[in-house]
């Protein structure tokens, strides 16, 4: 198996859990992406359109800052990047990791969180954040709990 890096971005702690759970099954580096302003449960309030989730969601140029850029990208040869499913794609804060770092040559692979959706357009979303020669893939939901060897398992088919 090739260096991975586990890098999650987690509003509520759901993505964090998986997130621990695979990186320790596999024995990957864990990073996590954090909000420079983290994120209140008012501003995930779906049902309102003014919420700070709705309105970045509803601008596909809109880039939440990062707290903090220090993930060892060019350390690894394959990152799995995690996150919980808004609004059928990754949340816009992923697409700013994304531009913060070259992804040049490496292999991304997708897992999700996600109360009832799929990836939906979720990687087209994200191709245009990094360069023609990274190479994005739909990984898998990782909702519930799932065990050391089933995770494993996963990481050893990509």
């Amino acid at each position: 198996m090739s260096k991975i890096l586990v890098a999650y971005f987690s509003a509520s702690g759901t993505t964090a859990g998986v997130a621990k759970d695979l990186a320790n099954a596999i024995h990957a580096d864990l990073y996590e992406i954090r909000p420079a302003v983290p994120y209140t449960q008012a501003d995930l309030n779906w049902n309102d359109k003014k919420s700070r989730s709705s309105v970045e969601m509803s601008d596909k140029s809109s880039r939440p800052a990062l707290a903090n850029k220090d993930a060892d990208i060019a350390g690894h040869e394959v990152i799995l990047l995690g996150f919980p499913i808004w609004w059928y794609v990754a949340p816009t804060i992923i697409n700013t990791f994304l531009e913060s770092y070259d992804f040049s040559g490496k292999k991304i692979v997708l897992f999700a969180t996600s109360g009832g959706s799929g990836f939906g357009k979720t990687v087209a979303g994200l191709k245009g954040s990094v360069s023609a020669d990274t190479q994005i893939i739909e990984g898998r939901m990782l909702n519930g709990k799932l065990s050391e060897s089933e995770l494993k398992k996963w990481v050893e088919s990509l």
